[in-house]
């Protein structure tokens, strides 16, 4: 039987899997944005897994609020980096600091 624990031990590897994405990766901005969602993916799973084990809908409410802002970001944030990528030809993270103004 699957229990909490095994939940919360996924959801522990993605969480450092997207820590380590966001600062060992300092070239590629796609990558950091993967590794936020990764984040995201398991806060989400810990206010799944701990919702059903108290039989309480409330974080999977929570979960659906994080869904939805988390697709808008990624949305926003590649419509960013397309219109980057058209202007400058890269989209390296030395190359974004550059967009001061």
């Amino acid at each position: 039987m699957v229990g909490i624990e095994h939940y919360l031990a996924v959801a522990a590897a993605l969480f450092v899997i997207g820590i380590f994405g966001i600062f060992l990766n300092r070239k590629n901005v796609i990558v950091i944005l993967m590794s936020i969602e990764l984040v995201l993916l398991a806060v989400n799973i810990n206010l799944v897994a701990f919702s059903a084990h108290l039989g309480d809908l409330v974080g999977q409410v929570f979960t659906m609020f994080i869904l939805t802002v988390a697709a808008a970001e990624a949305a926003i944030g590649l419509a960013i980096l397309v219109c980057f990528y058209r202007n400058r030809g890269s989209i390296d993270v030395e190359d974004v600091n550059v967009m001061k103004g």
